[in-house]
């Protein structure tokens, strides 16, 4: 593996480096083309610029193309036209009358085209595999410091997106926030950064709520009136209902148990009968509407009266929403740093304990540790950050979600005044 010394922002050791890159790594003829056609080039990054829009760079692998010239995207199956062919040197740009095979070039106000798309002829159209970019590790939720500027908010986290393709968001209206998926906090960092100085949108990280859900822990029963009287027909109405929790991951489920010839009027459709029972369930009743509901057997009704109309709410309780992590740690290399390897897994372990994980096991892959473990959504803020300083930078982690489970007292209790709070100050009843 080369290794070269040098700064870039002193220029220090670029021509050394460029000679060796003449010298070690073969030229474009001198090795097999990612596919075979008379022009083959790929777009591996967008750079946004805003008084130009999106300028495309990407690489020639086969044929010639020339200033002007039509070119098919595969990716979209659309024409589009190079004009003002460049090279790209540093922020500079200078236009060339062509460019060829092994070639670097870049071009502006492209309509359809985006990373990892492919340029080719469209007589003998095709597609290279796309690079494969790394899967966010860390989430985060993102406000903007000054009214009125969400809609530019939302422009430049597009663009950013555009730009780096390691880098997601999205709105959550369930949470109600914007969130932001990255490679880690410093990644966020410079994002928000680059959202200032490109985009003239000041926005800074916050804590993301965590999608909590509710669900049913023992059998019960209730009662519904509904009586109305508004000068023409009445309407009447008295539900009796039971209710009890189903079997994990059954879902939500309604049985009728009404009988005899007054149910016939509630029976085809149902729509109205569920609206009542499926609303009151999604909305929860963690501090009055706090998260959908989950796993509600969807209460057996008992017929009383001609206009029934069967309605249920519950007595839902909170569920820690629950992630899968399995974080690597780099111990053998860490002993240039003066520790045991056994050290630094057992303080990632223990930092895991801490944040109310449970430690599935561990596997050994070559010379590194693989830690399997469950540990809550709402314990994982910044864990990046956090993993990164324990293990000097070696470790890595990968998330998937893995369910729900019930939380603690003490957490429900801080989550339904958080969400009665943010209630209040969002203006609701």
């Amino acid at each position: 593996m080369p290794l070269f010394c040098g700064s870039a922002e002193l220029t220090y050791g670029t021509r050394a480096l460029l000679s060796k890159m003449v010298e070690l790594l073969p030229a474009p003829t001198e090795i097999p083309a990612p596919a075979e056609g008379p022009l083959i080039g790929h777009v591996f990054k967008i750079i946004s610029e805003p008084h130009v829009g999106d300028v495309s760079l990407f690489r020639i692998y086969t044929g010639t193309i020339r200033n002007g010239d039509e070119v098919w995207n595969a990716e979209h199956n659309v024409a589009e036209k190079l004009n003002h062919l460049s090279v790209q040197q540093g922020k500079d740009r200078f236009e060339v009358p062509e460019l060829a095979a092994g070639d670097i070039g870049s071009v502006a106000k492209l309509r359809d085209t985006h990373t990892n798309d492919t340029f080719c002829r469209r007589e003998s159209a095709l597609r290279l595999p796309p690079i494969p970019f790394p899967e966010a590790l860390a989430t985060s939720a993102v406000v903007v410091k000054m009214r009125g500027e969400e809609d530019k908010l939302a422009a430049g986290l597009h663009k950013l997106h555009e730009e780096d393709p390691t880098f997601h968001f999205e709105y959550s209206s369930e949470l109600g926030q914007t969130l932001v998926h990255g490679m880690g906090e410093r990644h966020f960092e410079i994002l928000l950064g680059r959202l200032q100085r490109k985009f003239g949108v000041h926005a800074e990280l916050a804590r993301p709520r965590v999608a909590y859900r509710e669900t049913l822990k023992g059998k019960g029963e209730g009662q519904g009136k509904h009586k109305k009287q508004s000068g023409g027909r009445g309407q009447y109405g008295d539900c009796w209902v039971r209710f009890s929790p189903p079997p994990r991951g059954s879902g939500y489920k309604f049985v009728d148990s009404i009988v005899g010839s007054h149910s016939q009027p509630l029976h085809p459709g149902g729509g109205s009968r569920d609206s009542g029972i499926g609303g009151a369930w999604r909305r929860g009743r963690l501090s009055d509407g706090g998260f959908p509901g989950r796993m509600l057997r969807r209460v057996v009704p008992r017929r009383r009266f001609q206009r029934n109309v069967v309605q249920d709410g519950g007595h839902p309780r909170l569920q820690e929403h629950r992630t899968e992590v399995p974080a690597s740690a780099a111990g053998a290399a860490a002993g240039r740093h003066g520790l045991d390897p056994a050290e630094i897994l057992g303080d990632v372990m223990g930092d895991l304990s801490s944040r109310r994980g449970q430690i599935l096991g561990t596997d050994t892959e070559g010379r590194l540790t693989r830690i399997k473990a469950i540990v809550p959504e709402a314990e994982l803020y910044k864990y990046a950050t956090t993993l990164h300083s324990i293990t000097h930078g070696r470790g890595t982690f990968h998330l998937e979600h893995h369910g729900y489970a019930e939380a603690p007292p003490e957490v429900s209790a801080k989550v339904a005044s958080e969400n009665k709070r943010d209630g209040k100050e969002n203006g609701d009843e």
